[in-house]
């Protein structure tokens, strides 16, 4: 039996008669809403990204290589992004695609998730999804002030958080690339009707948490799957210019359907083609796929136009269950 789906079988052994009312529990929740920061100058931005740095700097719970990246030319440029990395990682992870971005001209943050990145590995487990909401949000505040035009990239639980922000009134999102999304669990992990109740029992805490054989909290999980849940439904338009999605048919951690059908119906309210990129099977690539070994390079300068509005290099390729 799957991993998740036996740890919330075990779980809701424990709350019997509830178990009914779980289906009816919203799942929504105060604080995800973020109101617009006012918008900074390019000074004053990276000034608040150097503070963010410097106290990251000081920190020693902050491992020296997982520290918030500012990649800048010096002044406002004419396109900026902003990078968000997956769940139990931190900036590095998009330290090959940050420098790609870098040189062809774009100004590049990388802020790092609360309860990331610390020498304790175990933190990301107490992540709550509004810190995760307010963190995107600052992110977007710093990033939007460092390029005319500017968008964001994310990965894993990264690229809700991206596809959150893409969504949220008063952002200026026009590039939007989400790599491995994770909008659901595999079905083999974790079948549709579970997920509601492993969002409210471990989500809110109801039940002691659980760890995965891959390091994952459920209790941290819950909470970027309540983000996704809370994106608006139809989709807003909202001036996105460009959209795309980057998957492996490895993976085992995302639902490849939900990875696709989110984007796709964010890019329709904004009258926009969705790209699809289906990595190769001979990459080896699984969930991470910015870990992509010798062909590390091509693929990179592939996201780069994937994120820029250019045809994939593979679309639509059916998906493996």
């Amino acid at each position: 039996m799957p991993e998740i789906i036996a740890l919330l079988l075990g779980g809701l052994a424990l709350v019997g008669a509830a178990v009914a009312g779980l289906y009816l529990w919203p799942v929504g929740r105060r604080g995800l809403r973020v109101a617009p920061a006012r918008p900074l100058d390019f000074d004053t931005a990276t000034r608040a990204a150097a503070a963010i740095i410097a106290a990251e700097t000081a920190d020693p719970e902050v491992r020296p290589e997982s520290r918030s990246r500012l990649l800048s030319h010096g002044s406002r440029t004419g396109r900026a992004v902003l990078l968000l990395h997956g769940y139990t990682l931190a900036p590095e992870q998009y330290a090959g695609l940050a420098e790609e971005f870098f040189d062809r001209g774009y100004n590049v943050w990388i802020p790092r998730a609360p309860q990331h990145g610390t020498v304790d590995r175990r933190a990301h487990h107490r992540v709550e999804a509004g810190e995760l909401t307010t963190y995107a949000a600052q992110g977007w505040a710093v990033a939007a002030a460092l390029g005319d035009e500017v968008g964001v990239v994310g990965i894993s639980g990264g690229a809700v958080l991206a596809a959150w922000l893409a969504q949220v009134s008063g952002n200026v999102v026009r590039h939007l690339l989400l790599l491995s999304p994770f909008f659901g669990p595999n079905p083999r992990q974790a079948p549709a009707y579970a997920v509601k109740p492993l969002i409210v029992l471990y989500g809110r805490r109801v039940l002691r948490d659980r760890v995965t054989s891959r390091g994952y909290s459920l209790a941290a999980v819950a909470q970027y799957l309540t983000i996704a849940r809370t994106l608006p439904n139809p989709p807003r338009r909202t001036g996105l210019r460009t959209a795309a999605v980057a998957i492996s048919p490895l993976d085992g951690v995302v639902d490849l359907r939900a990875a696709v059908d989110v984007p796709r119906r964010i890019a329709d309210a904004n009258a926009l083609t969705l790209k699809v990129c289906t990595l190769p099977e001979t990459l080896g690539v699984e969930h991470n796929t910015l870990n992509l070994g010798v062909d590390g390079d091509e693929w990179r300068r592939r996201y780069v136009a994937l994120y820029e509005g250019e045809p994939a290099p593979t679309s639509d390729v059916p998906i493996r269950r």
